[in-house]
């Protein structure tokens, strides 16, 4: 399911102004592909938007091109430690 991840990259990094300090952890259980997204504290806004629109619709994109029969991917948006 490397479409999804890329989806995923190509949003966040149009909103993120340290396009080079995100990263990205995959995690895969049983029947969800959890992916993490760690970003610097001055992204976390940007990427999240005002009451988490974008994550909101980053979320809903990723659910809807999602096939069916795959496994459910679950996106998760960090501030990095």
């Amino acid at each position: 399911m490397e479409k999804i991840e890329k989806l995923v990259k190509f949003v966040v990094e149009q909103f993120a102004e340290h396009k080079d300090k995100i990263e990205y952890k995959t995690n895969e259980t049983e029947n969800a592909v959890e992916l993490t997204v760690l970003l610097e504290e001055a992204d976390m806004g940007k990427v999240i938007g005002k009451q988490g629109k974008i994550a909101k619709a980053l979320r809903t994109l990723v659910k809807a091109s999602t096939p069916r029969d795959s496994k459910k991917y679950l996106i998760e948006i960090k501030e990095k430690a």
